[in-house]
C-alpha cells in the first residue's frame, strides 16, 4: 500500500481555517433562519410551501464562489484545458436525489416553524444529534471517543431540559391538533436531516472524484437546485405564486417588509446549507450535527429577545450543558491530534477518508 505523504502545514492551516469559516457561517444561519422564518409567520404569512421553498432559492449566490474558483483555476493552469464545473454524472446524480430528501425536509420544518414557538421548534430539531450519531456510526463507521460521546450525551441532555415547559408553548388561536402536527412534522424534520448530514458525508467517500471544496460548492448548489424545484412543485399545486402579491399587500409590516424578510430568509439560510456542508468536508457530519445543537440555547435567547418568549432556568442550564458538551468534544479532537502527531504518516493511512479531505480549492 502506498503511504501518503504528511499533509504540508499550510495545508493544515488552511484546513482549520476553511473550518472556523464554516462554523461561522452555520452559526449565523442556523441562529438567523429560524427566527425570520417565524418573522414570516407571526405578522401573517401562512404560506408554509413558500416558506420552504425559500429555505433553498437562495442557491445562484453560490455560482459566485464557483466563478471564482474557475478563474483561479485558469490564472494558476495557464494552457490547461479549465471546465467551469468539475462534477461527474454520477456526483451529480447523487447531490440530485439528495437534494429531493432535503426539499421534503425543508417542507417538514416550514411546517413546524409555522406552528411553533422558535424555541420549541429548536428544541425538536436539536434532536437531530441523536439522529447523526446513530445514523453516522452505521453509514460511515464513525468512531466516537469518550469525549464524543460526552458531548452527545450533553447537548442531548441540554435539549431534554428544555423540554420541561413545552406544554405551555402553544400559540393562541392555534388548535391542539395544529400543535401535534407541527410537532411531529418537526420531529420529521430532525429525523430527515439528521440522516442527510452521514448521507451527504458517505457521498464524499464514495465519490469517484478528488474532492475539492470548489467541488463542494457545486454539491451543494445542485443540492439546492433540486430541493427547490421540489418545493416549486409544491407551490405549483398549491398556487402559492397567485397568493403571494397579496399576502404581501396585506402583510402586517407592510408590503416592502415582506419582500426584505422573505429575501434575507433566503439568503441566511442558504448560509446554514452551506456552512454544514462545508462542515462535513473539513471535519465530519457528527461535528456539523454538534455545532447545531450547541446553537440551541443561543436560539433560544434569541426567540426571548425578539420574540418575546419565556426565558426559563431550564434555558440557562441547557446553555451551559451546551457549552460543556462543546468544549468536551473539541478537547477530545486537540488531545488526538496531539497523540497522533508523531505518527502522523501511519495514522493517516488508517484514518477515515472523512478526515483526509485535502482542501483545494481547484480541481488536481
Amino acid at each position: 500500500m502506498e503511504v501518503k505523504q504528511p499533509e504540508p502545514t499550510n495545508s493544515s492551516t488552511m484546513r482549520k481555517a476553511l473550518l472556523l469559516i464554516n462554523c461561522l457561517v452555520l452559526a449565523i444561519g442556523n441562529c438567523g433562519s429560524p427566527l425570520l422564518m417565524r418573522l414570516y409567520f407571526v405578522h401573517g404569512g401562512k404560506r408554509i410551501w413558500f416558506s420552504s421553498w425559500l429555505e433553498t432559492a437562495a442557491w445562484p449566490l453560490i455560482l459566485f464562489p464557483i466563478a471564482c474558483a474557475y478563474v483561479h483555476r485558469r490564472k494558476t493552469r495557464p494552457g490547461v484545458e479549465t471546465k467551469l464545473f468539475l462534477m461527474e454524472p454520477p456526483l451529480f446524480m447523487a447531490s440530485a436525489a439528495i437534494g429531493v430528501i432535503l426539499g421534503l425536509d425543508d417542507y417538514f420544518y416550514a411546517y413546524g416553524v409555522a406552528r411553533l414557538p422558535v424555541s420549541t421548534a429548536a428544541l425538536i430539531i436539536a434532536s437531530q444529534l441523536a439522529f447523526t450519531a446513530a445514523f453516522a456510526f452505521f453509514m460511515v463507521k464513525q468512531k466516537f471517543t469518550s469525549y464524543s460521546i460526552n458531548a452527545v450525551f450533553l447537548l442531548t441532555i441540554g435539549a431534554g431540559v428544555l423540554a420541561l415547559h413545552t406544554s405551555s408553548d402553544r400559540p393562541e388561536n392555534e388548535s391542539s391538533k395544529e400543535y401535534v402536527l407541527g410537532f411531529l412534522m418537526t420531529v420529521g424534520a430532525a429525523v430527515l436531516y439528521g440522516f442527510i448530514l452521514p448521507l451527504v458525508e458517505l457521498m464524499y467517500k464514495k465519490a469517484k472524484q478528488q474532492l475539492s471544496y470548489a467541488l463542494v460548492l457545486e454539491i451543494q448548489m445542485v443540492m439546492c437546485l433540486f430541493a427547490t424545484l421540489f418545493c416549486t412543485v409544491g407551490m405549483l399545486v398549491n398556487n402559492d405564486f397567485k397568493v403571494i402579491p397579496r399576502e404581501a399587500r396585506e402583510f402586517e409590516l407592510g408590503e416592502t417588509k415582506y419582500y426584505v424578510i422573505a429575501v434575507f430568509t433566503a439568503i441566511i439560510t442558504q448560509c446554514f446549507f452551506l456552512g454544514a456542508i462545508g462542515v462535513i468536508f473539513c471535519s465530519s457530519s457528527l461535528l456539523s450535527a454538534i455545532i447545531i445543537a450547541v446553537l440551541l440555547p443561543i436560539t433560544e435567547i434569541l426567540a426571548v429577545i425578539f420574540f418575546k418568549e419565556k426565558f426559563q432556568a431550564e434555558k440557562g442550564v441547557s446553555l451551559a450543558l451546551s457549552l460543556w458538551g462543546f468544549f468536551s468534544y473539541f478537547y477530545g479532537e486537540i488531545k488526538q491530534s496531539r497523540k497522533t502527531k508523531p505518527t502522523t504518516t501511519t495514522a493517516e493511512t488508517e484514518m477515515p477518508q472523512a478526515q483526509q479531505f485535502p482542501i483545494r480549492l481547484e480541481s488536481a
